[in-house]
């Protein structure tokens, strides 16, 4: 909610989320790893499971090509191990930082492999690969100062 005050606008949170049990609580760093590492199990059980399908919308028509799926299957096996690694560091309270490396490694190759293939890739693929990979990068540097 907002109000008023010496005339400067401060939000507040509504009185029903104060100390209410059923209500949302803060999201803390492990919380939002925990998501982003969901988000990525997410997306590498969907390239495993469906390769030509999630592929396709990252490299276009060589998803539907054996050789395509064949990485494909490969990028979503590494996400997912990547995922289930950061889950279980997450749980135990400790070893998040090699999972986020990882995670950072990753995603900036795929980053920089999107960027040089450009010119042969789908056009709207690179804008949200960028903002996909890139973002990731950034939250899980700012992850690896938070956690551990």
């Amino acid at each position: 909610m907002r109000g008023l005050r010496d005339g400067a606008v401060v939000l507040t949170r509504p009185s029903w989320q104060v100390g209410d049990p059923g209500s949302l609580r803060a999201m803390t760093a492990r919380s939002v790893a925990r998501w982003h590492a969901l988000g990525r199990l997410a997306l590498g059980g969907g390239l495993v499971l469906a390769p030509g399908v999630v592929a396709g919308g990252w490299v276009g028509g060589v998803a539907d090509k054996p050789g395509g799926q064949t990485l494909a299957v490969g990028f979503g096996a590494r996400d997912i191990a990547i995922a289930l690694g950061s889950l279980g560091a997450i749980r135990s309270g400790h070893g998040t930082g090699p999972w986020l490396r990882a995670a950072m490694i990753a995603d900036a190759a795929d980053l920089v492999a999107t960027l040089r293939a450009r010119g042969s890739l789908p056009a709207l693929v690179v804008p949200v690969v960028a903002a996909m990979a890139g973002g990731s990068v950034a939250l899980a540097a700012w992850l690896h100062t938070a956690l551990d």
